[in-house]
């Protein structure tokens, strides 16, 4: 075993569906351009990411038709096919991209099932490990994405659902019609809008998968409380603020993105990291500023 993988072993387990995955996972959007619209300017670059992400010992993956129309997918099929036994490569449908930086929901069950597809032919996977919802369409019924994700788990080309950037309440709904592997959301150590949602998962016992978990500007700042506990502890902002997550809750999979190696082994050294309780009473007094976390929002449902 590796020093990474030794690390990574650190970050504890999560049971999602029939498979058990390490709780630091790895996000793959980054993989694509700067404006997730196309492909890397250094297409080898990424794929040496995607590799050096395995042989740390990352086994969850997580990625979306809609990054790049794609070519995550695609990448992650270059770096990794055939995949090893243990690797969980999740992917979303019921998002599109109108142009760079811009993105809409779309939830009609011709357009889930045709992304379904499309994932299908990119990964060269006959199953999906697990398949989100990526946003809920308000202008269909929701029962309608529902229904539409369970016939496609019902005919083999899903094994597990999720979703991603939703409530409580749209949880339980779901719940009725198809059993809900994971759920998706923003969450990080300044950004816990929804932090309801996680209790809800945490008591349930759902995998609650962390997206935009490590937030840059003010959070990394020299003079903040997470630049301070990371000089305290010889290490980064970016890794306090990772092993906070894991520290949050035991059902909690932070997946942090980057197209760099050495980002990504910094990241994936977050997992050995363990956090005082003077250092966690510090960070429970971070909270970005209300109008911060409503442009957030805003992003975030736009992006994801």
């Amino acid at each position: 075993m590796t020093d990474g993988q030794k690390r990574i072993e650190r970050s504890g387990t999560v049971r999602i569906g029939d498979r058990t995955v390490h709780r630091m996972s790895f996000g793959a959007m980054r993989l694509a351009d700067k404006e997730i619209w196309g492909p890397p300017a250094d297409r080898e670059n990424s794929i040496r990411v995607a590799r050096r992400a395995v042989d740390l010992g990352i086994d969850h993956i997580d990625t979306a038709d809609s990054y790049a129309f794609g070519v995550t997918e695609e990448i992650l099929r270059e770096a990794l096919h055939p995949y090893p036994d243990d690797l969980l490569i999740a992917t979303k449908a019921g998002q599109t991209q109108v142009r760079p930086g811009e993105w809409a929901p779309v939830g009609r069950p011709s357009y889930l099932r045709q992304q379904c597809e499309a994932s299908l032919r990119r990964l060269r996977v006959e199953r999906i490990g697990l398949f989100y919802l990526h946003r809920v369409d308000p202008q269909v019924p929701f029962d309608d994405q529902l229904g539409a994700m369970k016939e496609l788990q019902e005919e083999g080309k899903i094994a597990h659902f999720g979703l991603s950037s939703v409530t409580v309440e749209q949880i339980e709904q779901a719940r009725r019609v198809i059993d809900v592997a994971a759920v998706q959301n923003i969450f990080n150590v300044a950004a816990r809008m929804g932090e309801d949602v996680l209790d809800h998962c945490e008591q349930e016992r759902i995998p609650f998968v962390a997206w935009f978990p490590i937030l840059s500007g003010g959070l990394a700042a020299p003079e903040g409380v997470v630049a301070e506990v990371a000089a305290e502890l010889d290490s980064t902002p970016a890794q306090v603020a990772l092993a906070w997550l894991l520290a949050r809750s035991d059902v909690l999979c932070p997946i942090p993105g980057t197209s760099s190696i050495a980002h990504l082994e910094e990241n994936v050294a977050a997992s050995s990291l363990r956090l005082s309780d003077d250092h966690l009473a510090r960070l429970a007094a971070l909270r970005l500023p209300e109008d911060q976390l409503a442009q957030l929002a805003a992003v975030g449902s736009a992006r994801e």
